[in-house]
């Protein structure tokens, strides 16, 4: 009964595949090969538009290489008081931009809205050079909360972001859930919603390693390629991204894996908030968990075989609180996730 992180699952049976028939034979080095032209085709017809595309093997790297190709070091990155790249990412965005500032909103909140956007933008001085300048609102889909942020909602925070100059970054490391969530295409929920640039998780649904910064506004794409080389995520072996990615949207395998680990958390979900004692912190929309269990509970389910997380008290709703009794954990399903574990799990909650 593993619930601990999507992170950690393998590569589903169609990607394994693609990547051992990529291991045959010699092909062209450093993303020349016909693996990653597919790639990027297929990525540009999945996204409907004639988009730039760039593979690294890590999140981190993605979000921050194009980070750094959206900001200049004295300007001002927007975020989520729980976005990954503020609380997870080291000191990774300061780093690869050369000091750009995160500044965090809507704390206590399951995401951000235009009113707290709003609200920022009004408050914010550009008394030049003395103020750092407003650069990039970064949103994260499905975001810290597990939540989902509709093509509506995208295209209003974006609007309000283009108005004032900035550009829109999405770290879409669990896109594929919030996508298959909501049922809208994938250009809808990017740059026909004005997204600039996304970084296009896989890792966590279905392949190896493999994460794309795909660059709809074409112009922040300048120097990228030196950028890639400069910070040691240029892969010789260029294939191992492009066979994984070709299989990965293949017949919208991504979307159906992505369904199945949501499907799943939606199952627990209803088990939990039928467990007496149990309170969900948010809304289950995609595949990630928030819940105060009891503590008893918690050591019960953890003796019977269940993984899961504790997860920081900072990312409690606005008003909720942690008891001495309870424990604050995230569960999260994948593609991996069994019906087996599933019913297993629910079968003890109903027990306990």
């Amino acid at each position: 009964m593993y619930f601990g992180s999507d992170n950690q699952t393998g590569a589903s049976e169609q990607v394994l595949k693609a990547l051992v028939e990529a291991n045959t034979g010699i092909c062209a080095s450093y993303g020349e090969d016909q693996w990653t032209a597919a790639a990027v085709k297929a990525v540009q017809t999945t996204f409907e538009c004639d988009c730039e595309v760039f593979f690294v093997a890590s999140g981190t790297a993605a979000n921050c290489l194009a980070l750094s190709s959206m900001v200049q070091p004295w300007e001002v990155i927007v975020c989520h008081s729980q976005a990954h790249i503020l609380v997870d990412e080291s000191t990774a965005p300061e780093f690869f931009t050369g000091g750009a500032r995160l500044l965090s909103i809507a704390d206590g909140e399951s995401r951000i809205t235009p009113e707290h956007f709003s609200a920022l933008l009004a408050t914010q001085s550009q008394h030049v050079p003395h103020n750092p300048l407003l650069g990039v609102l970064s949103l994260t889909q499905a975001n810290e909360a597990g939540q989902v942020y509709s093509p509506e909602e995208v295209a209003t925070l974006a609007s309000l972001a283009h108005q004032r100059g900035m550009r829109v970054h999405m770290d879409g490391a669990r896109f594929a859930n919030a996508l298959a969530s909501l049922g809208c295409s994938a250009a809808e929920l990017t740059w026909k919603a004005g997204v600039d640039v996304l970084c296009l998780g896989a890792s966590k649904n279905g392949c190896l390693s493999a994460e794309m910064v795909i660059f709809f506004d074409k112009s922040l794409a300048q120097g990228f390629v030196h950028r890639r080389k400069r910070t040691g995520h240029l892969l010789s072996k260029g294939r191992l991204f492009g066979a994984q990615v070709v299989a990965w949207l293949k017949d919208l395998h991504w979307l159906t894996l992505a369904a199945q680990a949501n499907k799943h958390a939606q199952v627990l979900a209803s088990a939990l908030q039928n467990t007496p004692g149990v309170r969900l912190a948010w809304k289950v929309e995609a595949n990630e968990i928030f819940a105060l269990l009891p503590s008893q509970l918690a050591e019960e389910l953890e003796a019977a075989g269940a993984v899961f997380y504790d997860w920081g008290l900072s990312a409690l709703p606005a008003g909720q609180r942690c008891g001495a009794n309870q424990r604050f954990v995230r569960l999260v399903t994948s593609f991996a996730t069994t019906d087996e574990d599933v019913q297993r799990f629910c079968d003890l909650l109903a027990r306990g």
